[in-house]
């Protein structure tokens, strides 16, 4: 699980609620009507913007970013190594029984086992980055307009309000109370975009980056050891994907 992405959420929304309840009536911050307005105009109009597939691969995927712990690239360096040891020890045949739970890593064992050409890896490696990017694309794009639409409907809602305001000017004693409530909905999708969509967005593209950089280095690792078995020289390659502190320089 990963415990900053969940932990980020939880303080952030734990201190927003904290300094309302610290402020003092917590009920003047419920509002049925307005949370109807933004998360149902802003759940409504991403379904008009993108397929339905798309939005629910969207949320299956920040789904799944709580759960999954991200893969380093350091990690991915040590398991190229042992590949490169098991491919000198036992010969390329053995990484045909290679056991992982990767598909790119066990595709590429066993291009690896075929003595396929480098070239024929680099142009299977770059299908898996190209759909890559475009899956995790559309998730981010899904968490982007979110984090447009739900301030927009906020304000939407804010303008409802002020209208049913005005026309109750005749008793100044519901002015204020009106006021609050129609800024309510400006505070529910402002709330929600910096929140909750803007970082799920930002997290999603991080980890977009990260996946791509470990296909990156499965692709330099196989195409090392169909040149040089050696796994010291194969960690002498793939660690320039290293920085100095994961190098243990």
């Amino acid at each position: 699980m990963d415990i900053a992405t969940l932990l980020g959420l939880v303080v952030g929304l734990s201190l927003v609620i904290g300094a309302i309840i610290l402020g003092g009536a917590v009920d003047v911050f419920i509002n049925v009507p307005g949370m109807m307005i933004v998360i149902g105009g802003t759940l409504a109009a991403i379904m008009v913007a993108f397929p339905f597939e798309e939005v629910i691969q969207a949320f299956v995927a920040a789904f799944k970013m709580f759960q999954q712990r991200k893969t380093k690239a350091r990690d991915v360096v040590n398991i190229m190594v042992k590949v490169a040891e098991i491919s000198r020890r036992e010969g390329l045949l053995a990484l045909e029984n290679v056991q992982t739970e990767n598909m790119v890593l066990k595709k590429s064992c066993q291009l690896i086992a075929d003595n396929a050409d480098s070239q024929l890896i680099h142009a299977t490696l770059a299908i898996e980055i190209n759909g890559l990017r475009r899956r995790h694309q559309v998730a981010q794009d899904v968490f982007k307009r979110l984090a447009a639409l739900a301030p927009s409907f906020g304000m939407m809602g804010t303008l409802i309000g002020l209208v049913q305001m005005l026309t109750r000017l005749d008793d100044p004693k519901a002015i204020g109370p009106a006021m609050a409530v129609a800024l309510l909905t400006t505070f529910y999708g402002s709330a929600m975009a910096t929140l909750i969509f803007i970082p799920i967005a930002a997290k999603l593209k991080a980890r977009t980056l990260q996946e791509q950089l470990n296909l990156e280095i499965i692709f330099e690792g196989a195409k090392s050891i169909l040149e040089n078995n050696n796994p010291r020289l194969v960690y002498e390659k793939l660690s320039s994907f290293l920085s100095p502190s994961e190098r243990g320089e």
